[in-house]
């Protein structure tokens, strides 16, 4: 259980995003970090488990991941594996807590808009283009076997549908999509974590999308892109579990040798 300091007062839901115009996960974020200027949580002290702080926030655990994630960012607070968000650095009056895109968002944005640009891309890509996807298919599968990750063939699989639609206001907006993934603080944090928990990317989702394409589908193709990208939201949402469920394995396999080699001792 956390330690917490005395002064700060529970607050019931995350309601005033119609006053500031936050989302639920920048409100929730605000008041977490008031807490902590408040002094309710000590230095080094562990915050209350997600499942705690949905209740009593009264929101959802992405959002309340993502709020967690934009306080990592910002060096106030350190997420362990297995463990928990720890206090890593209490702000001082003149701070403030920003915030960046997160993944969440980001993919939450890519699903609304890359799903019309494989509509598209089904009325005008071509066999040429076709083969190519196919190829990249390939190069995913391949990738996906390194132990070093790479997500190459991924995002150019991405940017050829968005070229094939033929417009270049797409190209210019699915290519900034893929340049925030690396360089806003929040999303590159959750993606490397992702990989860390050995999440890659899922060819057959990318088949179905391509067989769409082929068929010069546009309704197929819209539903295989956001079928993809909501799967890609549901391992993001997982990903620290998948973390601790690894954490958990290891400790597992210790202990089990450990007592494999004392009973070759006896």
């Amino acid at each position: 259980m956390a330690a917490r300091a005395k002064g700060g007062a529970d607050r019931a839901t995350v309601d005033d995003g119609a006053i500031t115009g936050d989302r639920i996960y920048q409100r929730l974020a605000r008041h977490i970090f008031d807490d902590l200027l408040a002094g309710r949580y000590a230095l080094g002290s562990r915050l209350p488990a997600e499942r705690e702080l949905c209740a009593e926030y009264g929101a959802s655990r992405p959002a309340v991941r993502e709020a967690l994630i934009a306080l990592e960012v910002q060096g106030y607070i350190d997420i362990r594996v297995g463990s928990g968000a720890y206090v890593r650095k209490l702000p001082g009056r003149e701070d403030h807590p920003g915030f960046a895109i997160t993944a969440f968002e980001l993919t939450e944005t890519r699903l609304a808009f890359e799903g019309e640009a494989a509509a598209l891309a089904a009325k005008h890509v071509t066999d040429d283009e076709v083969a190519k996807l196919e190829g990249l298919l390939e190069a995913m599968t391949e990738e996906n076997l390194r132990a070093q990750v790479t997500e190459d063939a991924d995002r150019e699989f991405h940017m050829t549908i968005a070229r094939a639609t033929r417009n270049a206001g797409i190209v210019l907006m699915i290519d900034e999509l893929w340049r925030l993934r690396s360089t806003s603080p929040a999303c590159a944090l959750l993606h490397d974590k992702a990989r860390s928990a050995k999440i890659r990317p899922v060819v057959a989702e990318h088949r179905r999308i391509v067989e769409a394409l082929k068929a010069r589908d546009p309704q197929a193709a819209r539903t295989a892109m956001r079928a993809h990208l909501a799967a890609v939201m549901d391992h993001l949402l997982f990903t620290t579990e998948e973390m601790a469920l690894e954490e958990a394995r290891r400790a597992a396999a210790g202990v089990r040798a450990r007592f494999s080699m004392a009973a070759d001792e006896t």
